[in-house]
Order: structure tokens, then sequence, then C-alpha cells
């Protein structure tokens, strides 16, 4: 494959959509040709649902999509069209559930461009496990026989699991996101239409044309309406603008991210308000140097990956950046807390940044227990430059769970460590090597329990991994020594028992919570590093 260019550039109160089951969304009647087993939910509020619908209600953006039987098209909620007749409508869960229905993109509102949900990334049921493998190319790997492998399920069973879930059987999902895929690369590179159809993982140059003439009304010559901006032939750059959700606090997730980074693995640049943070991030593919920088409601991000795995980064960098949380939605609990008000409010926008690998996630953890962040960015430099691959620019690969497997416990602690803490990273990575610990499609709850098997993590890690490697809105380590100063200070329990069954009350999204709290002591002039204190020894 040649170079890759960069692309040119390119409310009325309803109902809450927290008292919907969005995971189980389904049209209102069976008058389009949807799967038979796809029966519909049991809990869709139809009248919130169209309401949302007539008043464009922004917060059911990419939670909700909706088909019209009079045109074939289906949309988003906030799509500026004439409000469709109720007795036309059909309700979706996912776009590839539209698509399975028979209905093709809205040119207007491009469903397919909607900001994503945070509905499906922690869930242990066998659909939000699917869906998020698929999501990350397993399909593309391994087919749908693989996926089904994975998840120790049957084919059937795990077609017929995701069609009464969302609508769409597993080869669908994963038809309609090359699709996406697709139309990034088409309206933002200057690919030529064959590299895209392959690189979004089309077997031939008529099926992408036949997928993208069904999921969007168009082929793939039209959807490239822009002229494209000449490119220094020098810049194999793939450079993409990923939508969010705003609010968008990017000054807080710019300064997570700078106190965090480790030499040899990231750089962190600062402007003021504006910054650029440049790291190796891990795909299916391998590993690419990739920059990211906020700019208005997007972000820009520009990557040396294969572009075969242009889907499997995206996924990433959403997940990392936490593009796609709701600040509407958890506003509305938070804030209902009056303890918590005044902090939601101040920053209505604040994210719970991830980083880019649940096992890199584990791995800074367990070596940030009862120290600084900077003590534990040392530490992990150092483990970087012991065990990392280099990759480009003076940045290396962080070292993968077979690497610290094969290495000897006494080896990782002589970076300064504890021996007890190099014994535990080895014995985690020996685990997740072994497949014994599936941080990628596994069941939290299920891989939390496993590693709390692990001689040296305790509650704490195991917790905070949930936040910060798997996602998971509702993790709260209430052990955490940061927390416990930031309640005391709001008045709140500092004991870690009070202040859990405290937090009870800012469910689903205590993670956001717990990030306002560590925000507001950082805002105080209080060191950092209170995050990855632990609350005692593991």
């Amino acid at each position: 494959m040649g170079a890759i260019r960069r692309g040119g550039s390119r409310r009325p109160i309803i109902a809450s959509p927290r008292s919907v089951a969005w995971g189980r969304l389904c049209p209102v009647s069976t008058a389009t040709a949807l799967p038979p087993a796809y029966s519909g939910p049991a809990g869709l509020d139809v009248d919130a649902a169209y309401q949302a619908l007539v008043s464009r209600d922004r917060r059911f953006d990419g939670r909700l999509w909706f088909g019209v039987t009079s045109t074939g098209v289906y949309c988003r909620p906030v799509c500026p069209a004439q409000t469709r007749k109720r007795s036309n409508v059909r309700y979706f869960a996912a776009p590839a559930a539209a698509v399975s229905a028979g209905f093709r993109a809205c040119k207007r509102c491009r469903p397919d461009s909607a900001p994503g949900s945070r509905h499906w990334d922690h869930r242990g049921d066998l659909a939000s496990r699917a869906l998020r493998l698929i999501a990350d190319g397993a399909v593309d790997e391994g087919g749908v026989t693989g996926l089904a492998a994975t998840l120790h399920v049957s084919e059937r069973h795990l077609h017929r699991t995701l069609v009464a879930e969302v609508g769409a059987g597993p080869l669908q999902l994963a038809v309609s996101r090359r699709a996406q895929t697709a139309r990034l690369l088409v309206e933002q590179t200057e690919l030529p239409l064959s590299e895209v159809a392959f690189a979004a993982g089309f077997a031939s140059i008529r099926q992408f044309n036949d997928v993208m003439r069904r999921e969007f009304g168009a082929p793939p010559s039209q959807l490239r309406r822009r002229p494209v901006a000449p490119i220094p032939a020098s810049d194999p750059a793939l450079v993409l603008r990923l939508r969010l959700r705003p609010p968008y606090d990017a000054q807080a997730v710019g300064a997570h991210l700078a106190a965090r980074a480790v030499v040899g693995l990231e750089q962190h640049t600062a402007d003021g308000d504006a910054w650029t943070h440049r790291r190796v991030v891990g795909t299916r593919r391998g590993p690419a140097v990739t920059e990211v920088r906020v700019a208005g409601d997007h972000v820009v991000v520009r990557s040396g990956t294969d572009l075969r795995a242009t889907a499997s980064l995206v996924r990433r960098v959403r997940r990392w950046l936490d593009l796609d949380a709701d600040p509407d939605a958890i506003g509305e609990v938070l804030r209902a807390d009056a303890d918590l008000r005044p902090l939601v409010t101040a920053r209505p926008g604040l994210r719970v940044p991830t980083t880019v690998d649940p096992w890199e996630t584990l791995v800074r953890t367990v070596v940030g227990q009862q120290v600084s962040v900077a003590g534990a960015r040392t530490l992990l430099g150092r483990l970087v430059a012991a065990f990392g691959t280099p990759v480009a620019d003076g940045l290396a690969a962080f070292p993968g769970p077979g690497v610290l497997a094969a290495s000897a416990p006494e080896a990782i602690s002589a970076l300064g460590m504890p021996r007890t803490r190099g014994r535990t990273l080895h014995l985690a990575a020996r685990a997740v090597a072994r497949g014994e610990v599936d941080l990628t499609g596994g069941d939290p709850d299920e891989v939390a329990a496993t590693l709390l098997r692990i001689p040296g993590i305790g509650p704490w890690t195991a917790d905070y991994l949930r936040l910060r490697g798997l996602g998971d809105p509702d993790a709260f380590p209430a052990g955490d020594l940061g927390l416990r100063q930031s309640a005391e200070r709001l008045g709140l329990p500092s004991d870690a028992a009070a202040l859990a069954v405290r937090a009870a009350a800012w469910s689903p999204w205590r993670s956001y919570a717990a990030q306002h709290l560590w925000t507001a002591i950082t805002q105080h002039g209080r060191d950092v590093t209170g995050e990855t204190v632990a609350s005692r020894a593991e």
C-alpha cells in the first residue's frame, strides 16, 4: 500500500433518557422488515422517544435512531428535517439495526456520524462483550466463527442474542462498522477509493460499492463531494476528525494527560489551554505514533497507523479521551446531590480519561500503588525503556503482557520498585498472556474477581482498573486517599466504607463523581498524586 496522505478540512423538557432501556430499543411496530427474533424491548418509552424526535433533543443523539417508512431513511433525533408522522416512525438501538431493516442513512443529519454511546462499553453480558469485540475488529480478523469461539458460545446463539438486543446480527454490525470507517476515509482523505475499500476491510470493490449504496444511499464517489486539498507527498500521516459530545472539558483532560505522560511512551506539549499529546497507540495491526488535539467540537487525530487499523485506532482514541460520554445525563444525576452540584456546575463537561489499552492501565495501577503520580511516571518510564519496543520518533510501544510474563520478577523489581510489586506485575502479565484474564472482551466482574486472586492486587487496584481501564462509568475506588481527602473538604464522609455508601446516590455515574472529586482537590492546590495513592497496602 502506498503512502497514506492527510485529508482536507472538512429544549423542551421531556422524559429522561435514563428511564429508557436504551440497550434494548426496537421498532414501535412490526411493519418494518426486521429480523423475526428482534421482538422489541420491554421498557421503551415510545412517548418519550417520539417527543425526543419532535423536540430534536440532543440528549438522545447517539442513543436512539429512527427510521421513516415513507422515505426509507433513518435519522438522528436532532435531524433538521420536517417532523415525521408518528405512525411512520420505527426506533432502533444501533445504525446497523436500521440498515438491517432496509433503511438507508439520511444525507442531512448523517446518523452514522452521531456521537457514540457508552451503554455497551462496561457491561458484562454477551451482547455487550460481542459489540466491544466487533467494534475492535474481531470479525474482520477471525470472522463470526472466531468471535463466537472467543466468547465461548455457538454462532447461532451469538446471532440470536445480538438480534434480540440491537436488531442486527454480528456480520451486519461488522459490515456497518466497515462502512463507517470507509466513509471517514472517503470524506477526510485523498486516498484512491480502491485503497479505501481494502483498508476498511471489504473483500472487493463491488462489495464496497454495494454496501456503501445500501448504508448511505449513494456510491463512494458521490460521498467525496468536496475537492481534497493537496498534501505534500512527504507527509504520510493519516489525519481524521472525530466528533465529540459537547461540552468537553479539554483543559482538564489535557492536565490529566500531562501529569501522567511517561517518558519514552508519550510527549505532551501545551500552549495556554491548547495542547497536543503524542504517544504510541497499539492496534490490531501493530503500534503507531499517534497525535491528538481538541479543536472545538471535534478531536484531530494524526497517526502513522496501518490504514487497515483505522477503525481500531478510532475506537481506542474515543475511549481514551472519553469522547462519547453524555454530559447531560451525567449532570442530571450528579447535580441532584447538593454537595456535588457546585463541582458539576463549574465543570459540566468533565470527562474520565482512560488509556489506550486496559493492560497498560493495569500496569500503571499496580506501579502506582502507594506512590505519587510523579513517582509512578518515573518507574513506568524505566519499564518502557527496559521492556518496550521502539516504534518511531524516540517513542516505544508499551511492553505487552507476554513480554513481562517472560521476564523474571526480579528484573521488573530491579527498576526501583518493591520485590513484591515486581512479582505482582509478573503474575498479572502471566494471567493475561495465558488468557485467564480477558481485559478486552471479558465480563468486568469476572476480570476483577480473577485479578483479586493475584497477590498484591486488592479492591483499590481492581476498582481503579474498572474506572480507567475498562471504562466503567459507575466504578468508585472509595479507599483512594485522594477521593477521601476531597470528600472531607466538601463535608462528605472521609471513611472509605461511609463514602462508598454515600456514593451510591451517584450511580450510574460514580466514575464521573470520582473525577470531579479528584479535579477539585487538584484545583485547591493539593498534589494530584492523591489519585494514585492506595489507602492501604495491597
